[in-house]
């Protein structure tokens, strides 16, 4: 059989005032109660937010959810321009003296976000793999030196509001 206890907590009831406001404090001064009782509880969220499909799965790739791009020999290539959160992904390479980077604008103010510099007569390849979220207005700007490559896709992952995209 189940025990019922009530809980005396200020923490907790008003915790549960903030999130709950239709409680207001109303009653006889035990808002809480706990019980040895086992109850079940099924998570529906995903299905009651119209998605069936796991938030991992929903980042997978597939042929038409990226964007490829490959810039060398360039300055100043818009990557993606249009609002929401992205997975920026790839390879930057160079025969050693080269350069290459990631910035982030609104069009007035430009902020890199990632750099390359061939300090050697070596070549150097090095992997990238960064998220970014874009306002309206903002765009991802990549440029590749003479000696440099940047190599990669881009992949929306949701938009602007948070909303996953599907692959």
């Amino acid at each position: 059989m189940a025990q019922e206890f009530f809980i005396n907590s200020q923490e907790l009831e008003d915790k549960i005032r903030q999130l709950l406001p239709s409680q207001g404090g109303q009653g006889a001064g035990f808002d809480l109660s706990a019980t040895t009782q086992i109850v079940p509880i099924i998570d529906l969220t995903e299905s009651a937010e119209g998605s069936n499909v796991r938030a991992d799965l929903q980042t997978a790739l597939s042929q038409t959810s990226v964007t490829e791009f490959r810039i060398i020999n360039a300055s100043n290539t818009t990557i993606v321009n249009n609002t929401g959160y992205y997975r920026i992904f790839g390879n930057y390479s160079d025969s050693g003296t080269g350069f290459g980077f990631f910035e982030l604008t609104d069009g007035v103010t430009a902020k890199k976000i990632l750099q390359f510099n061939g300090f050697t007569a070596n070549a150097v390849e090095v992997p990238f793999d960064f998220n970014i979220f874009l306002k309206a207005g903002d765009s991802l700007i990549a440029s590749a030196g003479a000696n440099g490559l940047l190599e990669g896709c881009s992949r929306q992952l949701a938009d602007v509001d948070g909303n996953l995209t599907s692959p």
